[in-house]
Formats: C-alpha cells, sequence, structure tokens
C-alpha cells in the first residue's frame, strides 16, 4: 500500500514544553500576528467566496477545533458547514471533502489542479526534499517516478514473485503461535496485534531491501527495525512550521528538527550499506542483465539494475532510490498490519462473520499441509470481510493530504492556490446516504455489488483515487490477505486480556499515529484448529 499519512495526526503528540520552547512560541505569535495583519486585507480580496467554514480565533484560526482523532472532528464539523468545508489550521488555508459527490467532482473536473503534495518538515528531511512518489510535487519528475513504481515495482507480476517471501513469514507466525500454545495445556495469552506487525513488517522489508526487518547487522547501532520505528512516530510529530511556515526556527530550538536528522542520517546509512551490499553481490556473482530484472528481486536490484542501464526517461540518481525505498519501507508495512487488526477486531466482534470465514477458509484448503495463496483467491466472503473492514477503518481516513496547484473555483465557491486539501473518507465510508446501516459490519452488503476500492468508486476510497491514488493496493492487500487466511485456517481464537481472562466484548478505541490503530492491542488465546481434528 502506498504511503499514507494525515498531517492532522500530529496534534495528538505535542511534547511537552521546556522554557525555551515557550519563549519561542510567545515570539512566534507576535510574529504571526504581525504577518496576518499585513496579508489579512490583500487574501480577502482575492478570495471573496471562500467554502462555508466554522467561526475561527485569531493566530490559531480553526487547530482549537481539531481533536486526537481528526477525522472524527472534521466529520462532525461537516455536518454544520458542508461536504466542502474551509478551514484555517494556523496559517494554512485547508479545505476537507466529505461527500463521494464532492470527492467525484474534485477528481473528475479538478484532479490535476488537486494533485500536488504540501511541503512539510518530515517529508521534507526524510525523503529528501521530496524525491520521492507520495511527498513528491506534482510535476513530470514525478510521473515518471510514479510509473517507475507501478510497472516495476508494484506491477501484478511483480506482487506475485514476492509469494516465497510472504510463506515464508506466515510460516513463521504459525509456527510462533503455535510454540506459545504448546507452552500452556490452559492456552496462552499472545499479543496478536504486535506478530502481525512484526509480520508485514518483515514481509515490506524482505520485499524491498532484501533482508528483515529487524536483522541485525555487524557494526550497525541500529537496525532497520528500530530506524523505522522512530521513522514512523517522526511523522506523526507535531512541527509548528508545517501550520506556521515562518516558523520552522522553533521546532529546531525545541529539538525536534535535528532529532529527525538523526534518524535520518542513521537511515540513509543503512540505505547506504544496503545499496553497497547488492551492488557488490552483483560484481562477484556476475549474470546478464535480463536474469537480475527476472522476478523473486527486491526493491533495490530492480533500481540499481535501471539506474545502471538508463533505460529511464530521467536519470535515477542514489538520493532517488534511498527516496523511494524510504516511501515503500514506510507505506507499505504500517497499513497492511493496520488493516489486518483491525478486520480481526471485527472478526471477533461478529462471532457469526468470524465462523461463516473460517468455514469458507477451511472448505477452500481443505486437508492441504499449507495455504496456497491460489486458495486465497477463491475465498470471496474473506475478500468482502477485507473490504468491509476497510469501509469502517481505513488506515488512513484522511489520506495524504494533498495541495492545489492554482486557485480554482468548486461549486461556485474560490479556492485558493497552496490550499491544503484532505479527503474524510472515514466520513464519506460511513455516510448513511450512501450505506445501509453503515455502522454495521456487514461483509454480506459487497455480494451481488460491483462496488471496489479501486478509485472509481466514490463511496469507497480507502487507497484514494486519481492521480494520487495508491499505486500499491495488490501489494499490501495480498499480504493481508494471506495472512488472515492463515489465522482462521490453523487457529480458532478466544478474546481475553492480557492476564488471560475471558473478555466478551473488545475495546474498539482508536489512536493516531502514522495510521489510526487500535488502542488496545489484542490480546488473544489462540486454539490449534487443526490438530484437533486431526485427533
Amino acid at each position: 500500500m502506498a504511503p499514507s499519512l494525515s498531517i492532522l495526526n500530529h496534534l495528538s503528540y505535542v511534547k511537552s514544553s521546556s522554557t525555551l520552547y515557550l519563549l519561542s512560541i510567545i515570539i512566534g505569535i507576535i510574529t504571526i500576528f504581525l504577518m496576518l495583519k499585513l496579508t489579512r486585507t490583500r487574501r480577502n480580496k482575492a478570495n471573496n467566496n471562500l467554502p462555508p467554514s466554522p467561526p475561527k480565533l485569531p493566530l490559531i484560526g480553526n487547530l482549537h477545533q481539531v481533536g486526537t482523532l481528526p477525522h472524527h472532528s472534521f466529520y462532525e464539523l461537516s455536518k454544520k458547514h458542508g461536504s466542502l468545508m474551509f478551514l484555517q489550521l494556523g496559517q494554512i488555508p485547508t479545505l476537507v471533502i466529505s461527500s463521494a459527490d464532492m470527492a467525484k467532482e474534485i477528481t473528475k473536473n479538478h484532479d490535476i489542479v488537486f494533485s500536488s503534495r504540501p511541503s512539510v518538515t518530515a517529508a521534507k528531511i526524510f525523503v529528501h526534499g521530496g524525491k520521492d512518489v507520495a511527498f513528491s510535487p506534482y510535476g513530470e519528475e514525478w510521473r515518471q517516478k510514479r510509473k517507475l513504481c507501478v510497472l516495476e515495482l508494484l506491477s501484478l507480476k511483480r506482487v506475485r514473485s514476492f509469494q516465497s517471501i510472504r510463506e515464508e513469514e506466515v510460516v513463521e507466525l504459525v509456527d510462533s503461535i503455535r510454540r506459545s500454545c504448546a507452552t500452556s495445556k490452559e492456552g496462552s495469552v499472545i499479543n496478536l496485534s504486535e506478530m502481525m506487525i512484526a509480520t508485514s513488517n518483515n514481509i515490506v522489508s524482505s520485499c524491498v531491501l532484501g533482508q528483515k526487518y529487524d536483522t541485525p547487522k555487524d557494526g550497525r547501532s541500529n537496525s532497520f527495525g528500530d530506524l523505522g520505528r522512530k521513522l514512523m512516530k517522526h511523522f506523526s510529530d507535531f512541527c509548528v512550521g508545517d501550520f506556521y511556515p515562518k516558523l520552522g526556527w522553533v521546532d529546531v530550538l525545541r529539538g525536534l528538527v535535528p532529532e529527525f536528522k538523526t534518524t535520518f542520517a542513521g537511515l540513509d546509512a543503512c540505505f547506504d550499506e544496503v545499496i553497497e551490499e547488492h551492488k557488490r553481490m552483483k560484481k562477484n556473482g556476475g549474470g546478464d542483465d535480463e536474469e537480475l530484472l527476472s522476478i523473486r528481486k527486491d526493491f533495490v536490484e530492480i533500481l540499481l539494475q535501471l539506474q545502471e542501464n538508463g533505460v529511464l526517461d530521467f536519470q535515477l540518481t542514489g538520493e532517488d532510490i534511498k527516496a523511494i525505498l524510504a516511501d515503500m519501507f514506510v507505506g507499505g508495512s504500517d497499513t497492511t498490519s493496520t488493516t489486518l487488526e483491525w478486520t480481526f477486531a471485527e472478526l471477533l466482534r461478529n462471532p457469526n462473520v468470524m465462523k461463516k470465514a473460517q468455514e469458507e477458509v477451511r472448505r477452500v484448503v481443505g486437508s492441504k499441509s499449507k495455504v496456497e495463496e491460489n486458495d486465497v483467491n477463491q475465498m470471496t466472503y474473506l475478500q468482502f470481510v477485507i473490504k468491509e473492514s476497510l469501509r469502517l477503518h481505513p488506515p488512513l481516513p484522511l489520506l495524504v493530504p494533498r495541495e492545489t496547484l492554482s486557485g480554482v473555483k468548486v461549486k461556485g465557491y474560490d479556492i485558493p492556490p497552496k490550499t491544503r486539501v484532505f479527503f474524510n473518507v472515514w466520513g464519506i465510508q460511513r455516510d448513511p446516504e450512501l450505506w445501509e446501516n453503515p455502522e454495521e459490519f456487514l461483509p454480506e452488503r459487497f455480494e451481488n455489488n460491483s462496488v471496489d476500492f479501486k478509485g472509481h468508486d466514490f463511496q469507497l476510497l480507502p487507497f484514494g483515487t486519481g492521480r494520487r491514488g495508491c499505486p500499491g493496493i495488490s501489494f499490501g492487500l495480498t499480504s493481508a490477505e494471506y495472512i488472515l487466511a492463515n489465522l482462521l485456517y490453523w487457529f480458532d481464537w478466544m478474546l481475553c486480556d492480557e492476564n488471560g481472562e475471558v473478555l466478551h466484548d473488545i475495546d474498539m478505541s482508536e489512536m493516531c499515529g502514522l495510521t489510526v490503530t487500535k488502542k488496545v492491542p489484542l490480546h488473544l488465546t489462540p486454539i490449534p484448529y487443526f490438530s484437533c481434528i486431526r485427533n
């Protein structure tokens, strides 16, 4: 899955203030006030007919109306102010789209204008100033890089080539759960959330880099796992400069930018090490170009070979390669594990759905010694389950924010240039005018229903739409479906707390980070199923 984070998730992670930080904020507020006084008249003349907006406060605008779960806040505000809502978040003009019709209007008639990305602190540091695909501004270079990723890294053929990696990691997951079962006759409690995260990360890391997420290396102080976790946290940190562009120095004074740069230096060094290792292997191992671009090559090998061959329409630099790898590294892991966690939570809440899904999985697989990926293609109800989970719990409920390239008129309203744009797909996918019983988990709603999540049906947009839609849908979903099928095939599940006490309800609270995850991890007791059948 493509990278996907919401800038507003930063609001959940404001760090404790120091004296220096408070002084810098006071100075910053005075600066903002002076800038606003100078620009307010000109901005009002330029934008005479903005979309409806909630009342604003001086200096902060509508920031105070955005809670710890921004998609919920936007949803409630949109009920009062409409599906095209204008906010002022600090100094940033912001547009929130909250209906399928409005998403369709923008995508069909104004997609190019709405296809750029805002320049934010974390992206500027971690993806070499926007040399990746997810955060790169709209233009010819972005188009070429996206085309490269779609054709060479995320195509269906390439996704299938990683089948053995997925199988290896899932076998290890199943064996690990079995071992935990063997430790106690009464059944042991496992943190399934943690195990699904580890498996998802290892699959992505092996496909992208050719090594597991937490593989230690001699002479390296941090594993990719350590750095990856720091990177995901940093993408959720609140940066003053992202809402007050002239005050980026505040993030330097409070130590946030130096912390970002330290993590970046470690990650960059690791990428350099992996790239050099791949170059050494090629030099020592030989092999022709066609062989090196054959199936079952990791992304580093593919990108290095494309760089060497010079077959692209643009120059692929070392910084470009590392920025694209960071995209895949971050975007592919967290979204997959989040989807799995919410799907499993909904299955536990809905035992009839769980039973129906398990019956299908076990019927299709039969008594084979392993679940094969071809089996999963026959599990239509399992696919409905994941689709319904993505409807209720999109991993990135506001998608990755966009930015307008120029001023544009939408439905008679003036949208200024450089406006930050959020698609509240969480709200769209719970719209009672589009979905019957929208708050209920009903996979059956997709039977005899052609609505899909590939960006053409605007009532279901967990991966976005238009030019900035996620190019990695197949990559992420293939892993999620295969992991889920194995968990349902090999085990029955009992909900409990960390101490093994059986629970009859599950906490579905959300927590904003890089993605919106469950606040309380899944602690479950696995019960081996197939061994019981044999006995």
